[in-house]
Order: structure tokens, then sequence, then C-alpha cells
């Protein structure tokens, strides 16, 4: 296997040690070629990219299957529309539909449903991929030749909704590619063109590659592909409150919007709007990082306290463990490249 290291830094020596150092490059190399399916991974801290590598015939130019990792970019693209007065996160999703009427068990309950129901997947849609049985369930969006036809004639659950108004949480695909639909009928020039001139051109981001149904619609359920480094880069810009190489690409209050805790999960993670969170246990503490995810193991990791940003993509699909493995190998790479060479300790831990 043939790993192209792209930029790495260079350990600087004084005097004479008694025995070699380890090179934090060459261990680099290693645990990405151990790594199942890893294609690549890029560490930058501020503006200084530490590490950048790629892996099983992936290099530079290649555009990554992340998977769901896209939902969150659907997120960026609903608060862009909300910033720029197209949306609101309590807009009725359903009512965007009416042309499309009759649509199946439709009712007060289908009607609720909100832009923010479908961002922190707590919608009353009986949907959750993580039941085979469920009638939302994503695997039977796929075979559909219209998938917003299968999504909106959806049957709804009854829900129980806590002291914010919120259901309870179920990770939803189908309810992120509604999103997109109604983003394709809201946005000026649709959600591609919108997505373009919106978010892709202010990053400098040249190439992507949207999934489509068999009719053509628009998957912003995931599936987008990008180039680690506009990976990377998506999660700087929220890194920088919005804001990529000074220009403003998102407001502030949007960044926060998408960044605040709005469910628990089952899976010991908080969920913001289609973002997780979650802790890392790192030698010098435990920090709190907001992570675009996907399956494959593919994480795009910030870490606010640390200016850190991790892009790890992989192909190690439907296998398990495939986010240990991931959320290991960051732990570590944050390890050798953070903690230690900055001199860190758990002492250094905020708050």
């Amino acid at each position: 296997m043939k790993l192209l290291p792209l930029l790495f830094l260079a350990l600087a020596s004084f005097g004479a040690p008694a025995a070699e150092p380890i090179d934090p490059s060459a261990a680099d190399r290693a645990a990405l070629e151990a790594l199942p399916g890893a294609t690549s991974v890029l560490l930058q801290r501020g503006a200084r990219v530490l590490v950048e590598l790629y892996a099983r015939g992936a290099d530079a130019g290649t555009l990554h299957d992340t998977r769901s990792v896209g939902k969150s970019v659907t997120a960026m693209l609903v608060a862009a529309a909300v910033q720029d007065g197209l949306l609101r996160r309590d807009t009725p999703v359903f009512a965007a539909f009416a042309d499309l009427e009759p649509i199946a068990h439709d009712g007060p309950a289908k009607q609720a449903i909100t832009v923010e129901d479908l961002l922190t997947m707590s919608s009353a849609l009986d949907c959750d991929d993580n039941l085979d049985a469920s009638p939302g369930n994503e695997e039977g969006m796929y075979p559909q030749p219209r998938w917003l036809r299968w999504a909106l004639d959806l049957p709804t659950r009854a829900v129980a909704r806590d002291a914010q108004g919120r259901g309870p949480w179920a990770y939803c695909t189908a309810g992120s590619f509604l999103l997109g639909q109604l983003l394709e009928r809201r946005v000026p020039g649709g959600l591609e063109a919108y997505a373009e001139e919106r978010l892709f051109k202010p990053l400098a981001i040249a190439a992507w590659q949207w999934h489509h149904s068999p009719a053509g619609e628009t998957m912003t359920g995931g599936g987008l592909r990008l180039r680690t480094r506009d990976w990377a880069a998506l999660m700087q810009t929220l890194l920088q409150r919005g804001r990529w190489q000074g220009r403003a690409v998102l407001a502030p209050a949007q960044v926060d919007a998408l960044l605040t805790v709005r469910r628990t999960t089952p899976f010991g993670m908080d969920y913001g709007e289609l973002f997780w969170r979650r802790d890392y246990e790192l030698s010098c503490g435990r920090y709190s990082g907001w992570m675009m995810s996907g399956n494959g193991g593919n994480q795009i990791v910030m870490l606010p306290a640390l200016d850190t940003v991790v892009a790890l993509t992989r192909t190690h699909y439907n296998q398990r463990g495939m986010h240990q493995q991931s959320w290991a190998f960051t732990t570590a790479l944050l390890d050798r490249h953070v903690c230690a060479r900055a001199g860190l300790s758990k002492a250094d831990t905020p708050g």
C-alpha cells in the first residue's frame, strides 16, 4: 500500500538525544495502514496542517464517499437559508408539498413537523434507521423510483414532547432527505446551485459529487463526495464561528444553533442539528468535540478548545466497531500531534 504524505512537521533536534525519537509521521503512516478501509486523514491546528496522508489509492484529488457525513452539510445549508430569510426553523415542512397531495397518513401530527424537528431527528415520522422493521428505515427508500413520494407518505408515530416541544430522538435519513427537498423548493436556483454559490464557492471548493435518486432528486441524507481538504474546510469554518479565511460564510448565531446540544442519543453521544457531540479522552485531558459522522467510520471532528480539526475518511462500510476504531485512531493522532507537541497535560484542560 502506498501512502502519500503531503505535509508533516519536521522534528527539531536539540543536542544529542540518548535514543532516536519516534517520528510522528511514521507512526501516522503505520496507523493509517492498519486502520481498515482508511483512505485519508488530515489534522489541522489553527492555520497549520500538521498531518495530511492518503492511502489505498486515494490522493488529494479524491472525492470521498463519506455517507452520512453529508447530513451535516445539509444542516449548514439550512442554516444559510435561515440566515438568508428563506426558511425558519419553525417552518412546517409538509405545507411546502401541498401540490403533491393527497399525502398518505396525513393529519395534525404530520402537518406539525417542522424544520427543527428534522434537524434534530425528533420528528413524528415513524422512521428509525436503527430498526429494520421501521416503516421509515432508509433501506426502504432506495428501491423506490421517487424518494420524495416515499418519504412524504411515511406513517407517523405517537410522540411525547418535552418542555422544549421536541419529540424522542430517532435516526432518520428520510428526514434529512426531506430537508433537501424543502430547500430545493425554497432557495434560488434550486438546492445544488444554492450549495455551490452559498457554501462551496466561498470555501474555494471546486469539485464535488451529489448522489441522486432514480428520478434525479438530490440526496441530502448522505453520499455527498468531497476532497479531504474540503471536508476539513467545512469544519474549520464552523470552528472559526462561520468564517473562512476572513470571509463571513455563516453568522455566529447560525453556528451556535447547529452546535447546541438538542438531544441525547442511545449511543453515549449528544446531538445538535445533524451534528454529533462526544468527549475525547486525551493524554492531556478530556475535550468536547463536534463531529460529522458517516457509515464506514468516516468522521470529521473539531475540538474547539484545542483549535483543531481532524478529517478521517474510510470505506469500512457496515462493519461492527467502525466508529470506535475511528475514535481510537483520532485520539492517538491528537495525543501525538496536539498534546505531545504542544506540551499539554491534563492540568491544561479547560474548566
